[in-house]
């Protein structure tokens, strides 16, 4: 089946973190604490999908505080970072969000991954991700991780509901600069 047919039936977004919502490079400091770079298109379309009512998660085997800090602003709760096990969590998520796994839609980028990607309804990679999760998503993005591939698939879920850009009233939305300082 097209992954377009099912885009309507999505309520969450969960993702991975590093190699999707950042290009994969981590600078270690000498306090030991590490900083990510992400996109502020992929950050916009994040905290939209929020506005309109979406679940959005984020699952990652890496542990740190810039990770939370980046989603807590963007108005994302679900957080679970230092998972070792991505399914546990991802089944975890499911349950207490009272989700079926046709509801969602999961983006990952390497093998970690391929456990939640088999077993979510909208498995989905960016350009970039290893050939392993390439071979598993229903949808490849055009574009790589911390490029954008998290604004394209949000956008497409969005476009397909009538509610990308629009506020209630289908008019275009004024919140876009909201976010641009973010």
């Amino acid at each position: 089946m097209n992954y377009k047919n099912k885009l309507h039936k999505i309520k969450a977004f969960v993702f991975d973190f590093d190699g999707v919502m950042t290009d994969g490079a981590v600078w270690v400091y000498a306090d030991k604490e590490t900083v990510r770079a992400g996109n502020i298109k992929d950050g916009y379309a994040i905290q939209y999908a929020v506005k309109k009512g979406y679940l959005v998660a984020v699952i990652s085997g890496a542990t740190s505080l810039s990770i939370n800090n980046r989603m807590e602003s963007l108005g994302v709760t679900d957080i679970y970072t230092g998972a070792g096990n991505k399914i546990v969590v991802f089944k975890q998520f499911l349950d207490e969000n009272m989700l079926q796994p046709d509801e969602v839609l999961y983006m990952g980028d390497d093998i970690p991954d391929l456990e939640v990607l088999r077993y979510v309804g909208i498995p989905v990679a960016p350009a970039d991700a290893c050939s392993e999760v390439l071979q598993t998503a229903l949808y490849i993005s055009e574009y790589k991780g911390g490029e954008g591939a998290v604004r394209d698939i949000i956008e497409q879920v969005l476009r397909v509901k009538g509610l990308w850009a629009l506020d209630s009233k289908g008019v275009i939305a004024d919140d876009m600069n909201e976010v641009a300082s973010r």
